[in-house]
């Protein structure tokens, strides 16, 4: 639960400062992007804190609890959101990202089911991990993966000046 507030918050945040005229925020799916960069680093850092030890537990057998298994998704979930920063890594970062959220699924369902706690809290329910599961696929769809390349996209900037009849302003990522 503390990833879906960590990437509406910073979502809010990014698209308001894109509003005060930031330009690499400027459009809603750049905001987006680094809202959900921010959400994997924090979650990646999270595999190395104490916490390790309840993302172990939440692993379903027969797959290894190790330690190992955390620090490798912990790993992925940074170098994911890392990715989708930088251009040239941003799809493979996404695709890369949807596989992970797809492969640690079945670790959240086990937590559900199993009552595992998470922090010392009860574990995220499962009618409501499934839209916050599928909210993150789509965002990194939308953001990294189905995104048009950045030449092409239109920011918001770009369209209210276009309606006003003046040169819109080139958006540098």
């Amino acid at each position: 639960m503390v990833s879906l507030v960590v990437l509406v918050v910073s979502f809010v945040i990014l698209r308001g400062a894109g509003r005060l005229g930031i330009r690499q925020l400027s459009s809603w799916r750049a905001s987006g992007r680094y809202a959900l960069a921010i959400m994997f680093v924090f979650t990646g850092v999270s595999h190395f804190t104490p916490m390790k030890h309840d993302f172990a537990a939440m692993i379903p057998a027969p797959l290894p609890n190790d330690l190992w298994v955390i620090y490798l998704s912990g790993v992925l979930e940074i170098a994911g959101g890392i990715g989708l920063l930088i251009p040239r890594t941003r799809r493979l970062a996404g695709f890369g990202l949807v596989l992970l959220l797809v492969a640690l699924f079945p670790a959240n369902v086990n937590a559900a089911l199993n009552a595992i706690p998470l922090g010392g809290r009860p574990p995220t329910t499962l009618w409501l991990r499934a839209p916050m599961q599928l909210l993150y696929l789509g965002m990194v769809w939308w953001t990294a993966i189905g995104a048009r390349p950045e030449q092409a996209e239109r920011t918001a900037d770009q369209e209210r000046m276009a309606g006003r009849g003046q040169a819109p302003r080139m958006e540098v990522q």
